[in-house]
């Protein structure tokens, strides 16, 4: 063999091998960008799920923080309870409604507000002949709630109707 022919057949040899070096660089940073790319979505996936991980504790706790509304509702038995004790329980709804809030719970109070199937749950009609008012909740029955944004109990409410319509409660 020749000089020139091994030359010409190291060359070649050479030119083989920085091909394959470059395919395997190319795959191992794909393979790097993938990895990346995964830890990320695992990131986000994991943050997702501890946000909403204490959704059914949350949720457990709504009736409580129900009782405490409809406690402070009823104004007249409420009026009639020594002063001191009220403070305390209203400190004590206070605390509650704190420590759900600092966990992304929000209250959804929607009255004024048209109505909204998709986000109120209607229970009543209340007549009226004011054309500007229909379909606007007239009252809340119960609020609703939002955890980190993403609705977890609607509203029920009652909404302005047709004053001459049969749906009248």
């Amino acid at each position: 063999m020749t000089p020139e022919n091994q030359l010409k057949k190291l060359r070649e040899k050479l030119r083989v091998t920085q091909k394959e070096k470059q395919e395997y660089l190319d795959g191992w940073q794909r393979a790097k960008a993938d990895f990346s790319n995964l830890k990320k979505r695992e990131e986000e996936g994991r943050g997702e799920f501890v946000k909403f991980a204490r959704e059914e504790v949350i949720a457990d706790l709504l009736p409580v923080l129900e009782s405490f509304h409809m406690a402070f509702a009823n104004k007249e038995t409420w009026g009639k309870v020594d002063q001191a004790w009220r403070t305390g329980v209203e400190y004590i709804h206070t605390q509650l409604v704190k420590a759900l809030e600092s966990h992304g719970l929000s209250e959804v109070d929607p009255k004024g507000k048209d109505f909204d199937p998709n986000e109120h749950l209607a229970v009543g009609t209340i007549p009226t002949d004011d054309k500007k008012l229909h379909h606007k909740i007239a009252e809340v029955l119960q609020l609703g709630y939002r955890l980190n944004g993403k609705l977890i109990q609607s509203p029920k409410v009652k909404v302005y109707g047709d004053a001459t319509s049969d749906t009248k409660s």
